[in-house]
């Protein structure tokens, strides 16, 4: 299973890059792709979104499409996903390759309450995008422990993220 992981954070080293980097030693069987260039798309407009398409935008939508599924996890800024991410998003609208594609919305934020909006707005952009939500899962830094190998350390909240992935395949 080819899974495409995505973080809503502009920062390269963001506490959701590195969990969705430390997914792969949960299934070696999978094939984990992060797309880090969704900073590199353009300001989406609608006017702008016909042939010919910026490279970006044709390397994003490629890349969603040869994906079986995603995971998605983005921080809550100001109550809403980054606009980095709404970005990204807005720019499959159109083309589709979000449609029936499986999906694991993660929010992974300091602590509760933090990410509620976000998951909100999160879930309302895939609906909209007729994307297929396997789960929604809200985690939060101080429940999640790094190694120094940057591998998560097994505990219960692993267990249930383990569980979220599996999903994806089901």
């Amino acid at each position: 299973m080819k899974i495409l992981t995505i973080s809503g954070s502009a920062r390269f080293d963001s506490a959701n890059t590195k969990l969705l980097a430390a997914f792969p030693s949960f299934y070696p069987s999978y094939s984990f792709h992060h797309f880090f260039e969704i900073a590199a798309l353009p300001l989406f407009k609608a006017e702008a979104d016909k042939h010919p398409w910026p490279k970006e935008v044709i390397n994003w939508r490629k890349t969603i499409q040869e994906a079986d599924a995603l995971i998605i996890s983005t921080p809550e800024y100001i109550h809403n996903i980054p606009a980095l991410l709404k970005n990204a998003l807005e720019w499959s609208t159109s083309s589709g390759e979000l449609a029936n594609k499986r999906v694991l919305a993660i929010t992974f934020t300091p602590h509760p309450p933090r990410g509620e909006k976000a998951m909100q707005s999160l879930l309302w952009s895939l609906q909209a995008l007729n994307a297929t939500i396997v789960a929604q899962l809200p985690l939060y830094q101080n429940e999640i422990v790094f190694d120094k190998k940057g591998l998560l350390v097994e505990s219960e909240m692993t267990e249930i993220l383990k569980e979220a992935i599996s999903l994806l395949s089901a």
